[in-house]
C-alpha cells in the first residue's frame, strides 16, 4: 500500500497575529513567516545557529481556521534543535528555521520570538514598549576572495548583507577597516555585524553573536541614573545612580551657569565632570550585568537644558538670561567616543530634543513616557526639581512651561534640611489636640513613637517629602495660619511651639532623655517661607498653562521624578503645590524621564515620535507672562488665597481659617487684647 502523495501546498495560520496563507510544502516555518509578513526574529538568518526563532505548534482540530494541526505536519526535530532544547522541553517547541512544513499547521509565535516584541514597563498604567532598537545584529557568511572576482573584502561583506538581509546602501564606519580582514578570517568568513538604523555598520565580530546592549541615561542636576538593557529582548539588566559631581560647581542650575560665566573654561570643567560620571555609571551597570562595556552599542541621554548642553560640550551661558537661547533644540546624534563614554568604539549616542530654554530633554522624555498627547483627558505632568518642568494637554493641544521652584523641595535652604538618605525624616503626623509629632526616618520602618525607634541609628535631618508633610500637618493642626505665619498663640497649647527671635518655630525633634541619637530638627518661619515660595512658583506655572488651555482644573495629574515618587499627594494638595483635582487622579509617574530614555533606546520609532511631539508643544515663557506674578502672589497662601479646592475639601478637613475663619491662636490673642483694654 503506497502512502498518499505529499501536498504541494499547506495551509498555515500564525497566532496571535492571525496571518494565514497557502505555503509551498517543504518550506520552513521561518520562510512561511517571512512570506506572510509575520514578525519572527532571527539573527543567524535561518541557519540553526541561534535560538531566536522559537515557535510553538498548536496541536488539534481548529474549526475556526478549518485546520487539523498534528505533530507530523512538521518535520522531526533536527540536530540543531536537539542541541538547543533540553530533553524535558515541550515537543511542540521548535526552531522556526528548522521545522519544515509537511501539512496544515497552526503556529504560535511567543512574545520572546517576535522581532518587534513588546515589553511592559513596571508601572501598570503605562503603555507597552515595542522592542525595535536602532542597532540590530545581522549574521552573514561572506564569500571568500578568488582570482575571478577581485572585489575587496568590504564589498563582499556589504554584498552578503544585502543578499541575505536586504540591507542595501550600507556604509561601514572607518574605524572597522583596519581590522576588517583579520575579523573575516578569524571567523572563517562568518561574521556578525551591528548595523545602526539599517544604514551603517558600527561593529563587527567573527562568528555568531546574539546579544547587543544599550544604556539609557538620565542626567539630573542632583543625581544621574543609568539603565542597561538588552536590545534584543528589551530586558532591563541593571540600574545604578550617583550624585552629579557638578554639585561642587553649584547647587542648582543657575549657579552652574553663573560658574561658567565667571570662570573661563568653567563649562569645560563641568563637561568633564559629568562625562566622567556617566562613563563610570555605564561601567557600573555593565559590570553588574556581567557585560563588557565594549558590548554597549547604543546610548540614549536625557536631561534638563543645562545638563544636556554640558554633556554635549555646549556652553550653557546663553541659558542664563533672556531669551534663554538653546544651542540646539534638535535631537542630537554623536559617537560615544566623541563624548569619552565607555562603550563600543562605534556606539552611537542619541540625545533627545529639548522643548525650550528651560524645558529640556528630560521633560520631552517624561512626555514620551506618559503619553498625554495620546489621551482625550487633559493631563498635567509635573517634574519637580530645582526647576519644575510642567506639561499640560491632550491629543488636541500640548503646552509646556518651567517654574523656578528652587531647591527647597529637595531639602536645601531648610534649616534642618538634607537630601533623602538614611536618617532623614520622610513622614510626619501631628496630633491635632496635643500638637505632639510622630515621624518616620529613611532606612527604618518604625515610627518615632513605636518601640525600638531609639535604636534606628539617629535622626540626621529632614528631606523634601518630610518638610512638605510637616508643614502641611502644621497647617492642618492650626500651628501655621493660611498666610504661612507660625502662630505663636499656639505656644499656650504646646511647648513644641517655641520663640525664635522675632518669629516662632516648631520643635519636630529634640534630643533628650529617651529621644535617641541624632540632631535637633526645628521648623522655622524661614523654612515655611522657602516652601511657600517654591510651591507658589509651581502652582503659578501650572495655573498659567491652564489659563492658556481655557480650563479650571486638569482631569489627571502625574508627578514625575524621584521627588514625585516619594511625596504624599494629599499633602502636596493641602499646601497648594498643585491645582485642585480629585486625589485619586493625582498619582506618581516614578522616574518617567528615565522611562522615556529607555523607550527611545528600545524603539527607534519612538525617537521620531518624540521629535515630532516636541515640535508640536507650545512653550509658554513664565518670565514674560504678566499673569504669572498674579498667580504667584495668590498661591503664597495655604492652600491658596482664592482657589476653592472643592475636591480637596471633600476628602480633607481643612481648618476654618482657610475659608476666611480665624486660627485658635489668633482668637486667643484677640481675647487677650480685649482683656487688656
Amino acid at each position: 500500500m503506497t502512502a498518499p502523495p505529499s501536498p504541494a501546498t499547506v495551509q498555515v495560520v500564525f497566532t496571535p497575529s492571525g496571518k494565514r496563507g497557502q505555503i509551498q510544502a517543504g518550506k520552513s516555518v521561518l520562510e512561511a513567516a517571512q512570506q506572510l509578513g509575520v514578525d519572527l526574529d532571527t539573527v543567524c538568518g535561518g541557519r540553526g545557529l541561534c535560538d531566536r526563532c522559537q515557535i510553538d505548534q498548536s496541536i488539534g482540530e481548529f474549526a475556526k481556521f478549518k485546520i487539523h494541526s498534528t505533530a507530523d505536519h512538521l518535520s522531526p526535530p533536527s540536530a540543531a534543535e536537539r542541541q538547543f532544547f533540553p530533553a524535558d522541553s515541550p515537543p511542540t517547541r521548535r526552531l522556526g528555521c528548522q521545522a519544515k512544513l509537511r501539512g496544515d499547521a497552526v503556529i504560535d509565535v511567543p512574545p520572546e520570538s517576535q522581532a518587534h516584541r513588546q515589553v511592559v514597563r513596571k508601572r501598570a498604567d503605562v503603555h507597552q514598549i515595542t522592542v525595535n532598537p536602532a542597532v540590530r545584529l545581522y549574521y552573514a557568511e561572506v564569500p571568500q576572495p578568488n582570482m575571478h572576482e577581485p572585489s575587496g573584502d568590504l564589498q563582499r561583506l556589504l554584498d552578503a548583507l544585502e543578499f541575505e538581509w536586504g540591507l542595501s546602501g550600507l556604509r561601514c564606519d572607518f574605524h572597522l577597516l583596519p581590522a576588517l580582514q583579520q575579523t573575516l578570517r578569524a571567523g572563517d568568513w562568518k561574521v556578525t555585524a551591528a548595523v545602526h538604523l539599517d544604514s551603517r555598520i558600527i561593529a563587527l565580530w567573527p562568528g555568531l553573536r546574539t546579544a547587543a546592549y544599550g544604556a539609557a541615561v538620565d542626567i539630573g542636576s542632583t543625581t544621574i541614573a543609568a539603565h542597561l538593557c538588552n536590545l534584543a529582548t528589551g530586558e532591563a539588566l541593571a540600574s545604578d545612580g550617583r550624585m552629579n559631581p557638578q554639585i561642587r560647581f553649584g547647587e542648582d542650575l543657575m549657579s552652574r551657569v553663573s560658574y561658567a560665566m565667571m570662570n573661563p573654561g568653567g563649562d569645560t570643567d563641568m563637561t568633564a565632570a559629568v562625562r566622567e560620571a556617566v562613563r563610570g555609571l555605564i561601567e557600573s551597570v555593565a559590570a553588574a550585568a556581567g557585560v563588557d562595556p565594549a558590548e554597549v552599542l547604543d546610548i540614549t541621554v536625557v536631561g534638563n537644558p543645562v545638563m544636556h548642553h554640558l554633556l554635549l560640550g555646549l556652553n550653557p551661558v546663553e541659558l542664563g538670561g533672556a531669551p534663554f537661547a538653546l544651542a540646539t533644540d534638535q535631537a542630537t546624534a554623536a559617537r560615544a567616543g566623541d563624548l569619552q563614554l565607555s562603550a563600543n568604539r562605534g556606539a552611537r549616542v542619541y540625545a533627545l530634543p529639548c522643548i525650550a530654554g528651560h524645558v529640556g530633554a528630560d521633560a520631552a522624555a517624561v512626555t514620551l513616557s506618559e503619553a498625554p498627547h495620546q489621551r482625550d483627558e487633559i493631563t498635567l505632568v509635573v517634574d519637580v526639581g530645582t526647576n519644575a518642568e510642567i506639561v499640560l494637554g491632550n491629543r488636541k493641544r500640548m503646552l509646556a512651561a518651567s517654574s523656578p521652584t528652587g531647591p527647597a523641595f529637595e531639602g536645601a535652604q531648610i534649616s534642618g534640611g538634607q537630601r533623602a538618605a538614611p536618617g532623614a525624616i520622610e513622614r510626619v503626623r501631628i496630633d491635632r489636640d496635643t500638637l505632639e509629632p510622630r515621624f518616620r526616618i529613611i532606612g527604618f520602618d518604625a515610627w518615632s513613637d513605636e518601640p525600638g525607634f531609639a535604636g534606628a541609628g539617629g535622626v540626621t535631618g529632614i528631606c523634601g517629602s518630610g518638610i512638605i508633610e510637616v508643614i502641611a500637618e502644621m497647617f492642618l493642626a492650626g500651628i501655621i495660619r493660611p498666610d504661612g505665619i507660625i502662630d505663636g498663640g499656639m505656644a499656650a497649647k504646646s511647648s513644641r511651639v517655641q520663640p525664635d527671635g522675632k518669629t516662632w518655630r516648631y520643635a519636630l525633634y529634640q534630643r533628650g532623655p529617651g529621644a535617641g541619637e541624632g540632631v535637633a530638627v526645628h521648623i522655622t518661619q524661614n523654612d515655611v517661607r522657602a516652601i511657600q515660595l517654591a510651591k507658589a512658583a509651581l502652582y503659578a506655572g501650572a495655573r498659567l498653562l491652564m489659563d492658556k488651555l481655557g480650563i479650571d482644573q486638569p482631569d489627571r495629574i502625574r508627578l514625575a521624578g524621584a521627588f514625585g515618587a516619594h511625596i504624599d499627594v494629599k499633602y502636596a494638595m493641602v499646601l497648594g503645590m498643585l491645582p485642585d483635582c480629585p486625589l485619586e487622579h493625582v498619582t506618581s509617574a516614578g522616574n518617567a524621564a528615565g522611562a522615556g530614555a529607555i523607550i527611545a533606546l528600545l524603539d527607534k520609532t519612538a525617537r521620531l515620535e518624540v521629535e515630532d511631539l516636541v515640535g508640536r508643544i507650545h512653550k509658554v515663557e513664565t518670565a514674560v507672562e504678566a499673569k504669572f506674578q498674579d498667580h504667584f502672589v495668590e498661591a503664597l497662601a495655604i492652600p491658596h488665597k482664592t482657589a476653592a479646592y472643592a475636591n480637596l475639601r471633600r476628602q480633607v478637613d481643612i481648618p476654618e481659617a482657610a475659608a476666611g475663619g480665624e486660627s485658635p491662636g489668633g482668637k486667643q490673642r484677640r481675647q487677650r487684647r480685649r482683656v487688656a483694654r
